[in-house]
């Protein structure tokens, strides 16, 4: 019931592939900032000028980025004011101190709603819950983001504990059936709902489908065999995330044998005359492209695609447990269980997705099959070729090595998106579109987790002082790869009860009783109401230059992680709701990724790109044909792309079936007879067992459609709202403010159907189920990340 919602980054096959980018030359050229911007936003007074150069400048230059975050640091002595203003959190040992006062707070609240007898009471439950579960998360989450971040060891510790000590306390109000008891007397009553909001009817039915989930309806020894089964589910899947492995760890081949391999990797695994390649590594991928040996290849494919004995047991385990665990909750599969809360429902509305996706997908997919056996049959002189699956990459790579393209030089192409400009194009595209932009705020002492990290207040045009985005761009020894948008704190109403219950107990650390109610973090009062305001962190790990005055230049594929990570922001900062259960991203796990794929189209519009790409050297405009060269190239095989996302949806899909509760489960035989029955391009040979490397299974299980329910949606939203960019739509104000106002502001507040068939104006949708999740399957994702010319 009362769960944080933590930031995790998808990892799709096209996500991987933009991680594995080359690292940026480091360039000796000096870069100025006497360079003229271009006269690109519009209306605005010299504040927003200096506003929006000042933005590039901190990102491009240490030098300047140091001068701009030492301004702070003679405001009140420099004493330290606590992570993200967080007046507890200036030293370890506030994590205790904040949780535990946070506790003090929440039991209040379980008192009252436990005391609950009056219709004005029934009436203030959803707030009321909503609150608690505020109060939680406002722990939880930063504690689980500081234990994974921070560079201090005793913090990470604090940050630990305090988790601990507030999870453990959520599980105790999971199992408190007297709150699920007077959630329902509320929600039983037609004349207290009738006077709710749609935000508090939404919250309501979110917090009763999580108490039936949590099995609290169930007699005490069904409960305790439920926890149990809970918790050996955790250790199951996290075991099989940590441990998974190839049956065969690394493979050996005489040098001779190697021929066509990048000879860098191929140095760098040598030993005499022989090649060791780990079985999962970089190395062993190029190896799988550009080996001409085809008995090499096989080799390396059939390793790589055979997972350990051990790892798939533990899978196989995983997916029984979750099977018993939704048999015993009265639910007919897991799948049933944890549907209920998504667009989709049913697993049968999946089925019904993917199968509709999977047809209109087929004919893309046949195509680029022909293609690989034409090429293919002109290399060996041969007319009736086959292409095995260790083929496939090799193929695949050489057809694209022969298509002319200058989009290639991706050190040329990378020198018209410095950081600092791409964070600037943002910052101009979101007002044109949203009416919010960014301002770089100096960081107070102990403010971040490290000197590197920018603070963004988002200011919009009507409300002033919207949110606060904490941006760690860089890498730096230690820190994760993996990009991620994590929401801090949510945005919520804060009550006049509230107010009163910290002007009664204002603590030393607080200046007022505005503060103290949020303890130390940002609010604004600009709508009347005083509002705790969207506090996120945006992490990214792009390489640095030894030149402080150089800029850190970015590859496209990392300009387009950029922008997708800011979708997941920009639907925190203005899903501005009053209640923080349904604030910003916390909505629909499938209709989570739609803002964030969708700012991959507008990354790849020539009319967005014109409003920041410029060379970081001479300001010359990027030459749109180098990007339109680089999209060619992605789709010369979205077929492929796409039809192995279907396959891995619908492993997942009867996975989390009845199935595994027989005794004749064999997740290797689903895998491949779906591969058999549903795709185009050759299935993986017997005795391969990849399912075992699937470990998305453990995270989203069940739900691994997802991301391609998204993107499907937001290509339709590109071509219906935006006319795929067509006459500048991608920076047209009444378009966006149609994406806002019909999506974005709601977070979770409103049926994301009823936000979809609004915004596309197709009320075909609106009322969801197996009809409209075929219908979205028959848009298909075709033209994913095509910008117009």
């Amino acid at each position: 019931m009362f769960k944080p919602v933590i930031s995790r980054p998808w990892t799709c096959s096209r996500c991987v592939q933009r991680q594995i980018q080359a690292r940026r030359l480091l360039f000796t050229t000096a870069f100025h900032f006497s360079v003229s911007q271009p006269a690109l936003v519009d209306k605005a007074d010299p504040g927003t000028l200096h506003d929006d150069r000042t933005l590039r400048q901190i990102f491009d230059s240490q030098n300047v980025w140091k001068d701009f975050s030492q301004s702070s640091r003679h405001w009140d002595n420099g004493r330290n004011k606590g992570l993200f203003q967080n007046r507890y959190l200036s030293e370890p040992a506030g994590f205790e101190e904040f949780a535990n006062r946070t506790l003090t707070k929440a039991r209040s609240i379980v008192e009252q709603v436990l005391r609950s007898s009056s219709v004005d009471d029934y009436r203030q439950i959803a707030r009321r819950l909503d609150r608690l579960s505020d109060l939680l998360c406002r722990v939880i989450d930063v504690s689980d983001f500081v234990r994974a971040t921070h560079p201090d060891p005793m913090m990470q510790a604090a940050a630990t504990r305090a988790y601990a000590t507030m999870f453990e306390y959520m599980n105790i109000l999971n199992t408190t059936k007297g709150l699920d008891t007077q959630l329902n007397l509320a929600i039983g009553n037609a004349d207290i709902v009738a006077g709710w909001s749609e935000e508090e009817l939404a919250v309501a039915q979110i917090l009763k489908r999580d108490f039936s989930k949590s099995a609290i309806d169930l007699p005490q020894s069904q409960r305790e065999r439920f926890v149990l089964l809970s918790q050996e589910i955790s250790e199951v899947g996290q075991a099989f995330v940590d441990y998974m492995a190839p049956e065969i760890p690394q493979l050996t081949f005489q040098s001779s044998r190697l021929h066509g391999m990048d000879p860098i990797l191929a140095q760098q695994s040598a030993q005499w005359d022989r090649i060791i390649l780990p079985t999962l590594s970089t190395a062993a991928v190029n190896a799988l492209r550009s080996v001409h040996d085809e008995s090499v290849r096989r080799e390396i494919f059939m390793a790589a695609r055979t997972a350990s004995n051990a790892s798939v047991q533990r899978l196989e385990i995983l997916l029984g447990k979750r099977a018993e665990l939704a048999r015993l909750s009265n639910f007919e599969s897991f799948a049933h269980l944890s549907l209920g809360d998504k667009m989709a429902k049913t697993p049968e509305a999946v089925n019904k997705f993917l199968l509709a996706l999977s047809k209109d997908n087929r004919g893309v997919a046949e195509t680029e099959m022909a293609e690989l056996l034409k090429f293919k049959a002109s290399k060996y002189k041969t007319s009736t070729p086959v292409l095995y699956p260790w083929d496939k990459d090799y193929f695949m790579a050489r057809l694209l090595s022969t298509v002319p393209s200058n989009g290639r030089h991706a050190d040329f192409l990378s020198s018209y998106f410095s950081v600092g400009t791409v964070m600037q194009g943002l910052s101009r595209l979101f007002t044109r579109l949203y009416g919010v932009r960014f301002v770089p705020r100096e960081t107070l002492p102990g403010e971040t987790w490290n000197s590197d990290v920018r603070r963004l207040d988002v200011v919009s045009e009507t409300d002033g002082h919207v949110a606060v985005l904490y941006c760690d761009l860089f890498s730096r020894p230690g820190k994760s790869p993996n990009p991620a948008h994590f929401t801090l704190r949510c945005s919520r109403e804060i009550t006049k009860q509230e107010l009163d219950e910290a002007t009664a107990s204002v603590h030393s650390l607080f200046v007022s009783p505005d503060e103290a109610a949020n303890d130390g973090m940002a609010t604004s009062r600009s709508s009347g109401i005083l509002k705790q305001l969207p506090t996120i962190a945006l992490i990214c790990d792009f390489a640095t230059t030894s030149n402080p005055n150089l800029p850190s230049l970015l590859s496209f594929g990392e300009v387009r992680t950029l922008f997708h990570e800011m979708g997941h922001a920009i639907h925190s900062i203005l899903g501005r709701t009053s209640l923080q259960n349904v604030s910003g991203t916390r909505c629909a796990t499938d209709f989570s990724e739609l803002p964030s794929i969708l700012m991959e189209h507008f990354a790849a519009d020539p009319t967005v790109l014109a409003l920041f790409a410029r060379h970081y050297e001479t300001d010359q405009p990027l030459p749109y044909e180098l990007v339109a060269q680089t999209l060619a190239l992605e789709k010369m095989f979205e077929g492929c792309d796409t039809e192995n996302q279907i396959l891995l949806s619908m492993t997942d899909q009867i996975y989390h079936s009845p199935v595994p509760l027989s005794p004749a489960f064999d997740s290797t035989k689903i895998y491949h007879t779906l591969q058999g029955e549903h795709g185009v391009f050759p299935p993986d040979p017997q005795g391969t067992r990849w399912q075992g490397f699937f470990g998305h299974l453990y995270g989203y299980g069940s739900s691994y459609y997802s991301y391609l329910f998204d993107r499907v949606l937001a290509k339709r939203v590109w071509e219906v709202v935006f006319d795929n960019g067509h006459g500048g739509k991608g920076i047209d104000p009444e378009s966006g403010e149609r994406m806002k106002e019909q999506v974005l502001k709601w977070g979770g507040g409103r049926d994301p159907w009823k936000c979809l068939a609004e915004v596309l104006r197709d009320g075909r949708v609106e009322h969801g189920g197996e009809t409209a999740m075929e219908i979205v399957g028959s848009w298909g994702v075709k033209g994913q990340g095509e910008g117009s010319s």
